[in-house]
């Protein structure tokens, strides 16, 4: 009796000391290669639409106090020529310029 608890034991740990067996992941990106695919500079980020800016493309030309901010991302920025901004760099915040006719000009990411 004492012996096949002995062997049980032995083959539990044998089958829990195998490597496991099936697909294993996909080793995880290189974070240096992950940095360099992120934009580093408004342009990039514009260029690349991080901030989705294409979907407010229709604003340009319409008057920044008319825009229901509503139906903007969270985080967005409404600036005019007068704005103060901070300078950290956000690749997916959008930035919604007027001009000095607040008029929408442009946007961006950044």
């Amino acid at each position: 009796m004492i012996r096949t608890i002995v062997i049980a034991l032995a083959a539990t740990v044998a089958v829990g000391c195998a490597p496991p067996q099936g697909k294993s992941e996909a080793p995880p990106a290189n974070p240096a290669q992950v940095v360099e695919a992120m934009p580093q500079t408004a342009e990039e980020a514009t260029a690349q639409d991080a901030c989705g800016a294409s979907r407010f493309q229709h604003l340009i030309g319409t008057r920044l106090d008319a825009i229901d901010r509503s139906t903007l991302p969270e985080g967005v920025r409404l600036l005019t020529p007068e704005s103060i901004v901070t300078q950290d760099f956000r690749p997916d915040r959008l930035n919604i310029m007027s001009g000095t006719d607040g008029l929408v000009s442009s946007l961006s990411c950044y």
